[in-house]
């Protein structure tokens, strides 16, 4: 008979990942050559912003935090690790970094476009895989070195008083030219600044699942709503709605009484439950009214109180 240790006796019964934690996200962090950040639910996610591109829309210089941010998004699963990511790319990149990460056995989940009238056009790619953290890795670090994602640091593109700040207190100052305590209000939950953009996430009031998985909002569950000032007084929303069926109709008719363009709905997963469809949009118009058809929009959506 197999006799187990006490410490397998205790993992089985807690349910405690066979990866160590400290173990299975530096393979990562090494592997992608770039640091995450451990998010709830057993999450550690790492950024990728395409800092690189220069995109406008309607005479918006889009930053990256209101609709270019790749991301990756990694969770243990026993002695494994699953990865699910968005990963902005631009027409000429798509099939080069397809084709590898298919080599590679990461599945794409989904491939289009969340905004409309955009300069230079950008796609997104939804990615999906399972196994050994230095394999994964290994195959995502390639497929996106066929594209020009940036692995620097978070800092690129800043000035260098703030990149001297950040160096030295591991942070930068985050400012944004909008009352967010109105905002905040306004949408009836918090949000935060990030990179010039007001980023508010809402989670659905169900657990959302991928293959009998968890999937919590840091993996892309949350609803997404970003804001940029882009004159006094006026501000640029894009981002994503998660939708059951039922609901879809009634955002659509909310967004659009309001002034705000659907510009796509499609899925971002492949086996979900409950099934999940994704709406993504855009406005630049006067804030209050901006916000005011956004919540007219989450009024729709069966959402978790905060």
């Amino acid at each position: 008979m197999r006799i187990l240790t006490s410490v397998a006796v205790l993992g089985l019964l807690v349910g405690t990942p066979a990866l160590s934690a400290e173990g299975w996200q530096q393979e990562i962090a090494s592997g992608l050559g770039k640091q995450g950040t451990e998010m709830p639910g057993g999450v550690y996610r790492v950024g990728l912003p395409r800092t690189d591109l220069n995109v406008t829309l309607d005479g918006v210089a889009i930053k990256p935090a209101l609709a270019l941010g790749s991301w990756l998004a990694f969770k243990p699963i026993g002695n494994e690790v699953m990865v699910m990511g968005d990963l902005v790319l631009t027409q000429e990149e798509i099939n080069l970094v397809l084709m590898r990460l298919e080599q590679g056995g990461v599945e794409i989940t989904a491939l289009h476009n969340h905004l409309l009238r955009a300069e230079p056009a950008t796609m997104y790619m939804h990615v999906h895989g399972q196994g050994d953290p230095a394999k994964l890795t290994a195959t995502l670090k390639e497929a996106l070195g066929a594209s020009k994602t940036p692995f620097g640091a978070e800092t690129a593109g800043i000035s260098p008083q703030a990149a001297e700040q950040a160096s030295t207190t591991g942070s930068i100052a985050q400012k944004v030219d909008l009352d967010t305590a109105v905002l905040d209000q306004t949408l009836g939950h918090k949000g935060k600044v990030n990179g010039g953009v007001y980023q508010v996430n809402v989670r659905r009031a169900e657990a959302v699942k991928d293959s009998g998985m968890e999937v919590p909002e840091s993996m892309g569950s949350a609803i997404a709503i970003n804001i940029q000032p882009t004159e006094p007084g006026k501000a640029a929303t894009t981002g994503d709605f998660v939708l059951t069926a039922n609901e879809v109709n009634p955002v659509i008719k909310a967004l659009q009484s309001n002034g705000i363009e659907v510009t796509a709905v499609h899925n971002h997963m492949l086996n979900d439950e409950p099934r999940l469809f994704f709406m993504h949009f855009w406005a630049n118009d006067d804030t209050a009214k901006v916000a005011k058809g956004l919540r007219a929009a989450l009024d729709q959506v069966k959402t978790a109180k905060d």
